[in-house]
């Protein structure tokens, strides 16, 4: 079963304001500041793509993005951002169904393997994981539970809310830190926002 965010693309951006203020952007922009200027980047998971505009802020030429995103209308929103002089190739389809060369020097993942189970997940990291160089840049930022009691509170009311207009299949936060452990990525920097439940860490592959 995959995540499909059509129906929640009209109103995803709006719902994240009134939860979280402006927490999920800063945390998403605080990564974005690590990329390399001139990086053939993949971000995978972007929604509605105001993170294409950004990106442009901080890098109005010189990118290669490739951006995959599985919700249609996630996409057709994605298409209208500007974008400056960088060159962005949109791809409507899973990751893991994507056929790519391996080179790229950064790799965003936003908010994406929270919605998988831990079977899942490693199949999509898997598939990622062989797209980005050696010594290349992997940015990800997901929530995570710190011990506070509100956190599993505000992350269960997420799932049903998103299993039943997105047809999530994740109930729970499968291990996401294992699987770059497991993979041998070093981290080079990580910040916590919103009460630490949302975390950013930036790794090396």
């Amino acid at each position: 079963m995959s995540a499909n965010y059509n129906n929640s693309a009209w109103f995803y951006d709006r719902l994240a304001g009134l939860v979280y203020g402006k927490a999920l952007v800063n945390a998403q922009v605080y990564q974005l500041h690590q990329i390399p200027a001139n990086s053939n980047l993949l971000i995978v998971g972007g929604g509605t793509g105001w993170i294409l505009e950004e990106l442009t802020r901080i890098h109005p030429q010189g990118l290669s993005i490739t951006y995959v995103e599985v919700a249609p209308a996630m996409m057709v929103l994605s298409k209208k951002r500007n974008i400056g002089a960088n060159k962005v190739t949109f791809i409507n389809e899973a990751i893991e169904k994507v056929v790519l060369p391996s080179d790229f020097d950064v790799v965003v993942t936003p908010f994406l393997f929270d919605n998988f189970t831990e079977e899942s997940l490693h199949q999509v990291f898997n598939s990622i994981n062989i797209l980005l160089k050696k010594d290349g840049l992997w940015l990800n930022c997901d929530f995570q539970l710190t011990g506070k009691w509100w956190q599993s509170v505000m992350l269960k009311s997420m799932f049903v809310f998103f299993r039943m207009i997105c047809n999530i299949e994740a109930s729970k936060l499968p291990n996401i830190k294992q699987c770059f452990e497991d993979s041998g990525c070093k981290l080079i920097t990580q910040k916590n926002f919103f009460g630490d439940f949302i975390g950013v860490a930036v790794y090396k592959k």
